[in-house]
């Protein structure tokens, strides 16, 4: 039961260095990420990352001169917002990681006023979905079935295909809505 004529997913490209910008950020909420080979040939590439769950609770030095390890994913987008608030023109900022998190520094770096072609997105890791409940405006993280039980509401919510680059999730709408309690089983499909 997956939602198959929905246009609205995101298609990613790998990441390349833009050669028209005069300064390289990269974030990242996958610390695996630093060993992808886009990392290692990005010459001047600033990085910041998550430290894994294994490091919880341990300061982590910088990678690099150029690099900054973060203990949480919103640690690392204040302080990001809080960076971009005063850039200047000329960065092209390059994000890897969960959707979730690609479409959050998306948010933070128009709401900085950086144009599409200077933010460049590719999904790396999870495909666990984060999704929003239409009904109770509730986001349910880490999704990974197409049938799940909404943790605001309670609803039983189709996960659709349709990914909301504002909300930064995918839309979930009452699966039983015309037949309560007609609810189908759920499929493992976002791993």
């Amino acid at each position: 039961m997956i939602d198959q004529g929905i246009k609205s997913r995101p298609v990613y490209e790998r990441l390349k260095i833009d050669p028209t910008g005069l300064r390289h950020h990269l974030v990242t909420d996958a610390a695996a990420f630093l060993s992808d080979p886009f990392v290692a040939g990005a010459e001047g590439l600033e990085v910041w990352s998550v430290g894994s769950r294994e490091a919880e609770g341990v300061t982590a030095r910088p990678m690099t001169e150029k690099g900054r390890n973060f203990r949480s994913v919103q640690q690392m987008l204040d302080r990001l917002a809080q960076r971009l608030e005063h850039e200047q023109m000329g960065l092209r900022l390059y994000a890897a990681g969960r959707e979730e998190f690609l479409w959050d520094v998306h948010g933070i770096a128009q709401r900085a006023g950086m144009g599409k072609r200077e933010i460049f997105l590719t999904h790396f890791g999870s495909q666990a979905r984060r999704v929003h409940c239409v009904h109770c405006q509730t986001f349910n993280e880490r999704v990974t079935t197409t049938i799940v039980r909404c943790d605001g509401c309670g609803a039983n919510l189709f996960v659709r295909d349709h990914f909301s680059r504002r909300l930064s999730a995918f839309m979930g709408v009452k699966v039983d809505a015309e037949v309560p309690g007609d609810v189908p089983s759920a499929e493992q499909a976002y791993l």
